[in-house]
């Protein structure tokens, strides 16, 4: 029996990421035909805004981007967007609450989302046969650890799912079967399916030594297995690209280009169809970056905390804004740019691209008001072009339909005390 335990403490290690929380329900396809998207993209800049130099001029489809405004980077793909202002996250305040709330919504394990951050619940639920289940992209979010500050994706309350804010590291997990050319890849992938047999074939027989009580323990572990070997039938249809320059991953100097080859390999994967959920996150809250290369010597923290009086400081901190708009723009109009791989129109027509944030106005700490940007219409299921305001909805709603958009059929996202349904007037 010591060996059975060792070779469980080993499916534990090989398959803990891959199996949904015990007791989640999964959640089906809820629509006809093809208006659903086929993938789902987060992109993440931190510490909140200043609304008078994010907000649009007008409303409805008739709207603007102001000269010097946040947003006025994006006015080439104007048409593209849906920019939703005017969503409250319940029950969440500060940098901290801001963070854990903005892709959880406050779910626990006995919510319809099972506390699971929104990739992960999309993820867990699309049944995508891809190599990965979802793969999450970094810059900058490793010299503080995993903590709620510097994570916002959870596979469970409390469980973070760690960006990597390495170009070389994500290269190596996205393509090293491949490096070693396609019979080494071939020989690689087949000495894994004979250890993922191996292992399915003793936990089965394990399995069938237990009481009923006990199997359905080992269930969660024979379902992950069946997640690994997929991963190993389904390695993506690419060839392996250029590596990226490997730069030290925690200097300021080097956010830029790293935040670029992030991006770009974040294409690739999307494009190869290794994974149909992305995210990429550029730092975290409480962020300490500075980014003198959009004109500041001060940290980005610091300048999103300055009041209307210093007019310089706001200045920098709406530039370091507009460069991140600039790094949204750039990946809206890559996908744009791409024909859908064996389907029609182009990867963004199929997909959706959402910009968040994890509080409103930074000066107050506050998650009141809080600027969401959303691309791509998930297969014409949704008008683009369009600036819509809300009087303090919960932002769970916004959650409930882009997890409908996806084609899953949940009624509420996160804590059901603060909401249920879609978000009226984005469907």
């Amino acid at each position: 029996m010591s060996v059975a335990l060792n070779r469980r403490r080993f499916l534990l290690g090989l398959c803990g990421l891959a199996a949904a929380p015990m007791g989640l329900t999964i959640h089906r396809s809820r629509a006809a035909g093809g208006d659903t998207a086929r993938r789902l993209i987060i992109f993440f800049s931190p510490n909140g805004t200043v609304h008078q130099f994010w907000r649009p001029e007008g409303g409805g489809s008739d709207f603007s981007f102001p000269v010097g405004s946040i947003l006025e980077p994006l006015t080439a793909i104007k048409d593209d967007l849906i920019v939703v202002d005017g969503l409250n996250f319940f029950q969440a305040d500060n940098h901290e609450g801001g963070m854990a709330a903005m892709l959880t919504a406050g779910g626990t394990p006995g919510s319809e989302s099972g506390g699971m951050s929104l990739d992960q619940y999309v993820a867990a639920n699309l049944g995508a046969q891809t190599q990965f289940k979802s793969l999450e992209y970094g810059v900058q979010t490793s010299p503080w650890g995993g903590n709620i500050q510097t994570r916002m994706s959870y596979s469970a309350p409390g469980q973070f799912v760690t960006p990597d804010d390495s170009p070389t590291s994500m290269f190596q997990r996205m393509f090293g079967d491949l490096l070693g050319g396609e019979d080494a890849a071939l020989k690689l992938r087949a000495r894994r399916q004979r250890v993922v047999d191996l292992l399915t074939e003793e936990t089965t027989e394990l399995r069938g030594r237990l009481d009923n009580a006990e199997k359905h323990k080992l269930d969660a572990h024979l379902e992950a297995l069946a997640a690994v070997e997929n991963s190993l039938q389904n390695g993506g249809t690419c060839d392996v690209p250029v590596a990226p320059m490997d730069l030290n991953p925690a200097l300021d100097e080097n956010f830029p280009a790293i935040t670029k080859s992030q991006l770009d390999l974040m294409m690739l994967g999307l494009e190869c169809d290794m994974t149909r959920v992305a995210s990429i996150q550029l730092s975290h809250t409480v962020s300490p970056t500075v980014m003198s290369w959009a004109g500041t010597s001060q940290g980005h923290h610091t300048l999103s905390h300055t009041d209307d009086n210093n007019t310089q400081l706001l200045s920098e901190f709406v530039a370091c804004e507009r460069w991140c708009a600039e790094q949204f723009a750039y990946l809206v109009e890559a996908l744009k740019a791409r024909p859908e791989p064996d389907g029609e129109g182009t990867m963004l027509d199929n997909s959706i691209v959402l910009w968040a944030k994890e509080m409103g106005d930074a000066r107050a700490h506050v998650c009141t008001d809080v600027p969401f940007v959303i691309a791509g219409n998930a297969c014409g299921r949704w008008e683009t072009g369009r600036y819509l305001s809300f009087a303090g909805e919960s932002h769970s709603k916004l959650l409930v339909s882009l997890c409908h958009a996806m084609g899953l059929d949940n009624d509420t996202f996160g804590n059901p005390e603060f909401s249920s349904g879609p978000l009226a007037g984005l469907e």
